[in-house]
């Protein structure tokens, strides 16, 4: 991958494996752009490799860039009034984020770590500026995308409400078997490696309580708890407990 510098000489910058850009192409939201579009940015992205745990950007900080997800995840997280950290989503690969500060031109909202190695493709404030002033399209999409976002949002809100803690946690799982499900025959192993703290927290829930559904699935026979990962046995009876 190659883009201009400021005086027009051209730059190298590194190359995604084809993993990597598999996942940016597959994306839903960016496989539905036009192949111009999808060009346009990546043209102007650069590429950044960060380790487990490194810091990505920091609640209250001024918004720089736009970012894609190619490899791994990245933790949204916030400070509770008790100083603990409180992981709030993990952003997928294929998902590009970042993009409502540099709208409003407020500040984080949020803290963001990479979770496992990680891989982004980062766009620069002036160059996300650039493509939306030449790329009429990018704001019909980027509307589409957080009205998505805010469709999820209340779905959420809703649930906290309405459903019975087996519930969120059986559809929370189809979400990460969806995202980071790797499939070994009937089975489906979440990639995405999670604590029961981490889960606790995506439900807004204590750890001992996710443990005790999490032993009762098990007990079901809907899916397998190893000491690392989560194993979905049975998707269709995990759908089934979000109905209960």
């Amino acid at each position: 991958m190659r883009r201009l510098s400021r005086q027009g000489q051209m730059m190298n910058t590194p190359i995604l494996t084809i993993d990597e850009r598999h996942n940016i192409d597959s994306g839903a939201w960016f496989s539905s752009l036009s192949p111009a579009l999808r060009a346009a940015i990546l043209a102007r992205a650069n590429v950044r490799r960060l380790a487990d745990g490194a810091p990505l950007a920091a609640k209250g900080t001024p918004a720089e860039d736009w970012t894609g997800v190619a490899k791994g995840a990245v933790r949204v997280s916030s400070v509770s009034l008790s100083g603990k950290q409180v992981s709030l989503t993990y952003v997928e690969p294929g998902t590009w984020f970042g993009d409502i500060a540099l709208f409003d031109g407020l500040p984080r909202t949020h803290d963001a770590h990479a979770h496992g190695p990680t891989t982004l493709l980062v766009v620069r404030k002036a160059d996300f500026k650039e493509l939306l002033s030449q790329h009429v399209e990018l704001y019909d999409a980027l509307l589409r995308l957080n009205c998505r976002r805010l469709r999820l949002m209340f779905n959420l809100i809703e649930d906290l409400n309405t459903k019975p803690l087996a519930a969120r946690l059986a559809k929370q799982l189809l979400l990460l078997a969806r995202s980071y499900g790797i499939a070994q025959g009937e089975e489906i192993r979440i990639g995405l490696q999670l604590a029961q703290e981490d889960l606790a927290q995506l439900l807004g829930a204590s750890r001992q309580r996710v443990n005790q559904e999490l032993k009762e699935l098990e007990r079901d026979g809907v899916l397998r708890v190893e000491p690392t990962r989560l194993v979905v046995l049975s998707r269709e009876k995990l759908m089934a407990v979000t109905d209960r």
